[in-house]
């Protein structure tokens, strides 16, 4: 089921929010609330004024990577997008054409065998497509003269040009960008795309999209969550490349819950507190760490875990996310988190307040309706969260 909507070209943010005026940091950007059904409307800042004491954010630790990189097939311009490192060295990589506006567009994969000239002397070779459904994402590898970089092995000279020397990491590092969508106006510095979560993983992988949920926070307003007494849980998953052409359901995606937290997760659970994930991610990896009971144990390695309205949540309370395009897949989970009622609710007053929309859009909190009131928290928080 999808929302009966459009969102109208002129509501896609364009620039991250501090490039919209003077002044202006990252958490620039407009709040939406829904309790079930009750929408209010407020400042990104006043997020401390409408969570509790005992509450709990669960955030995504993984960078975001430069994940785009030019390249070339026979004498045809390509660009490379990464998604995700496969545990034999491999990459799932999805190819990609210039629309001649600094963005790309779709582009046929494959067939098996197909080499693709890369920067500092590397070729990249399809081998299968990632999935039976479709063959917009492929498994590649990555090799130079001297040996495979695909698996982060030491560089090598080719052709007078050196070969980074974490495999394709580095080769990221050296000569990628970030992945950029046509709604966007110019190229963008990787810092741009981190979160204040994240983290330095190991062996170099990250995320080929920005976890956008969380680009909204700064260390500032961290800091007054954390003397308002909002616990954090940091989780991390590795998010592979989107396809706003195909709409598909998500692909397998590496996640890690760490003991810690999910000691910390059911502590929560177990008391009055709200477990809130910031960005579907942070869903999807705490929904694959929890048994059939509910209980949040310590995991790592690969999910499929598609969450769905019929499957529910085991964990979440409530969801800190940006809006999402009517088609998306993301919205089942938005659905599963708060029911179709308070999504459509939300979605609603996001057009008519013309609220903006993708990863440097404003963002959407779904919490618990509460009984018995009505909307809590008027239009005045902000001045009593200063």
């Amino acid at each position: 089921m999808t929302l009966a909507l459009r969102v109208p070209e002129e509501l896609s943010a364009r620039v991250p929010a501090e490039q919209r005026g003077p002044g202006l940091d990252r958490d620039a950007v407009r709040l939406l609330v829904s309790r079930g059904t009750e929408v209010s409307h407020h400042a990104f800042p006043e997020l401390p004024c409408l969570l509790r004491a005992g509450d709990l954010l669960v955030v995504n630790t993984s960078p975001t990577l430069a994940a785009a990189v030019d390249g070339r097939i026979g004498h045809a311009r390509v660009v490379v997008h990464f998604s995700t490192r496969g545990d034999d060295g491999r990459w799932a990589v999805e190819l990609r054409e210039s629309d001649g506006r600094g963005t790309t567009r779709a582009r046929a994969g494959g067939p098996a065998g197909m080499e693709v000239r890369l920067p500092g002397g590397v070729r990249l070779t399809l081998e299968e497509p990632l999935s039976g459904r479709s063959e917009r994402l492929w498994w590649a590898r990555a090799h130079s003269r001297a040996g495979v970089t695909g698996a982060g092995g030491p560089g090598a000279d080719v052709d007078g040009a050196r070969v980074p020397g974490a495999g394709v990491p580095g080769l990221l590092r050296e000569y990628g960008r970030p992945i950029r969508y046509s709604y966007t106006e110019r190229d963008q510095p990787l810092s741009v795309y981190q979160t204040v979560f994240a983290l330095p993983q190991p062996g170099g992988t990250g995320s080929a999209e920005m976890p956008s949920a969380a680009r909204p926070f700064t260390a500032r307003l961290v800091a007054e969550l954390v003397s308002r007494g909002v616990q954090f849980a940091p989780i991390t998953l590795h998010t592979g490349v989107a396809s706003a052409e195909a709409h598909e359901p998500p692909y397998p995606e590496r996640f890690a819950v760490p003991e810690a937290s999910a000691r910390l997760i059911n502590a929560v659970k177990a008391g009055d507190g709200r477990v809130v994930a910031v960005g579907t991610t942070a869903v999807r990896a705490v929904e694959s760490a929890a048994g059939a009971d509910g209980v949040v144990r310590a995991r790592e390695g690969w999910t499929d875990l598609v969450v769905t309205p019929e499957r529910g949540v085991r964990v979440v309370d409530g969801l800190l996310t940006g809006l999402h395009e009517p088609e998306a897949s993301h919205l089942l989970m938005l659905r599963a988190v708060a029911g179709s009622a308070a999504v459509d609710r939300g979605y609603e007053e996001a057009l008519r307040g013309l609220y903006l929309w993708h990863e440097f859009g404003d963002v959407h909190l779904l919490l618990p309706a509460e009984a018995g009131a009505g909307a809590p928290h008027t239009e005045h928080c902000f001045s009593n969260c200063r």
